[in-house]
């Protein structure tokens, strides 16, 4: 069996906390490939996206160029909204029939985990694992992948509003996708 990691998110904008746990998660569960999954909408976040699905989608690409393990897939792009999790993995578990998913989540999710759409099943069809770049210590039955990172899409999208710099907060391509579509000029 091949092991795959699935990254969900809204990635607005993707950062490098979400790379850094993504390589960390990669190396710690020897996982194959990591597979990012972009959401037209959360069903937990709807209206929290402030840049459109295409930019995203364009943003997370740019910023994975460069990783042979990393790759992207619109398929919740090109379903009409909200984003159910369960929907996905059984799309790629058709694609991919010999694989074992590895589905990430941040630990900010964790506590709405049980409610999401389908959850008895898709707790079966996946081994989900915690992604904690905060250092809570959750108490959970799920693998954590911990490192302290302080970055989040909030304060990026802040500082961006403000007219702060986001240097070295997300990829240089991810800056340059910001500037060009002139995203979160408005605070949130």
């Amino acid at each position: 069996m091949k092991k795959v990691g699935i990254y969900g998110g809204t990635f607005d904008p993707i950062h490098h906390g979400h790379l850094i746990l993504a390589r960390d998660a990669m190396e710690t569960l020897a996982l194959e490939k990591m597979i990012f999954v972009p959401a037209a909408e959360s069903p937990h976040k709807t209206g929290v996206s402030v840049a459109p699905p295409k930019t995203r989608l364009e943003m997370v690409c740019r910023a994975i160029e460069d990783e042979a393990k990393f790759v992207v897939d619109n398929c919740e792009l090109r379903r009409p909204p909200p984003s159910f999790t369960i929907d996905t993995i059984e799309l790629l578990q058709q694609r991919h029939p010999d694989t074992e998913f590895y589905y990430f989540i941040g630990e900010d999710n964790l506590s709405g985990l049980t409610s999401w759409h389908r959850f008895e099943e898709l707790e079966k069809m996946v081994e989900f694992v915690v992604l904690d770049r905060r250092g809570f210590d959750n108490k959970t039955a799920y693998q954590v992948i911990r490192r302290h990172i302080d970055i989040s899409g909030t304060e990026i999208r802040k500082r961006v509003a403000d007219g702060r710099s986001i240097r070295y907060l997300v990829p240089h391509a991810v800056e340059e996708i910001i500037r060009r579509e002139e995203l979160y000029k408005e605070s949130q």
